[in-house]
């Protein structure tokens, strides 16, 4: 008989709005909602908390001090642990731009760590590079940019069942060929780090691009070439609507007026947000390093953003996914049950798992957040496991 988890006295975030009621939990999955308590074998007073499907972050390379390119089984928990703290409760742990052989140790690393792992669950591998522009690199290493090879990414592809994802810049040689084979396997092919115009972006989507990375940084928008105007990626993600973009809500990499532009044109539904942290992503502000400890960058936190040593850029965010949500609610303009949607269910519909995740339903996963009304994370369950309770 599987152990019955009563959660009541909430506040339920569900799709269609917030009502008080409970959930009753049952072999890992939502068994209930309910408007009455039931018997169970173990009670969650919510004590008038909001009770949120578990938010699902599609982009971070780490937390706590920690990064999924330094190479260890315990950096792969210290970061999981970390984010389970701030309410995810499920990541794509994220590579950066390296050698290839260091992207292959990655996988390995993975492998090991989903067998032990206790924090936020992992949903599969997300690469970010190698196939950037120089020019809109940001923090990326530009020692390891280059052309999609079919050679090196088909190699690479075979390494591996738990790529989820791949970030690219689709104006480079042979990108077209590489989206389409990432679409053929169903992996998800991401417009990341490009110059590409309106024209080249369309010929990505066309071959099976249907994400954009971090909407607003490292991409381009309106340019002159000869006098004539070119529009970019930013033009082409607002154009197109069957592309989804993600957006660094900290605040910061997309301040408020752009934040209420965002919602404005691709709306509720077509948006997720993500953290993109590094390692310093809970820690004190100070010196740090962008990437594994062996090769990385680096990098100064400061103003609650990291930035590269000469301040020419962000180096990704150390932003959890409890704040994201806070300054959607604050400073983007949206209600939270919305904020909620673009953690939770517009997260698992970009990656094709909302049958099982993103929502408070009958049937799905028991991953559960209970927060504030400042959005501070009291409780977080991974298939109706606690894995933080402060």
């Amino acid at each position: 008989m599987t152990k019955k988890i009563l959660i009541q006295n909430g506040l339920l975030v569900l799709p269609e709005g917030i009502r008080p009621g409970g959930l009753l939990v049952e072999g890992g999955r939502v068994a209930a909602i309910l408007d009455a308590p039931v018997a169970a074998d173990e009670v969650i007073d919510a004590e008038g908390l909001y009770v949120a499907p578990g938010f699902i972050d599609l982009h971070t390379h780490g937390a706590g001090g920690a990064d999924f390119m330094d190479g260890t089984v315990e950096a792969y928990l210290t970061a999981s642990r970390m984010h389970a703290a701030h309410g995810t409760t499920l990541l794509y742990p994220t590579t950066l731009t390296s050698t290839k052989e260091l992207l292959l140790e990655t996988f390995r690393t993975y492998e090991a760590a989903l067998a032990v792992n206790d924090g936020a669950a992992f949903g599969g591998m997300h690469l970010e590079g190698p196939y950037f522009s120089m020019e809109y690199r940001g923090a990326q290493d530009p020692r390891y940019l280059r052309d999609p090879c079919p050679e090196e990414y088909l190699d690479i592809l075979s390494r591996s069942p738990h790529i989820a994802r791949w970030s690219f810049a689709p104006e480079r040689p042979g990108a077209s060929a590489f989206a389409a084979e990432l679409h053929r396997r169903g992996i998800l092919a991401s417009i990341a780090h490009t110059g590409a115009t309106f024209e080249e972006c369309d010929a990505a989507f066309r071959s099976g691009s249907t994400h954009m990375t971090h909407f607003y940084s490292c991409m381009s928008t309106i340019t002159r070439r000869n006098a004539y105007r070119w529009a970019g990626v930013i033009e082409y993600g607002y154009y197109q609507d069957g592309m989804t973009v993600e957006i660094i809500a900290d605040g910061i990499h997309v301040p408020s007026p752009l934040l209420h532009l965002i919602v404005k044109i691709k709306g509720v539904d077509r948006i997720a947000l993500v953290t993109d942290s590094m390692r310093a992503a809970g820690m004190p502000e100070g010196p740090s390093i962008l990437g594994g400890l062996s090769d990385g960058q680096e990098v100064i936190v400061e103003d609650g953003v990291a930035k590269l040593t000469d301040r020419s850029a962000f180096a990704g965010s150390v932003a959890t996914a409890d704040r994201l949500v806070r300054t959607m609610v604050r400073e983007g303009g949206t209600t939270l049950s919305e904020a909620v949607q673009m953690m939770t269910l517009n997260p698992a519909r970009i990656m094709g798992i909302d049958g099982r995740k993103g929502s408070l339903a009958p049937g799905k996963d028991a991953d559960i957040v209970l927060f504030d009304a400042d959005v501070r994370v009291r409780r977080t369950l991974v298939a109706g496991r606690t894995v933080f309770a402060g």
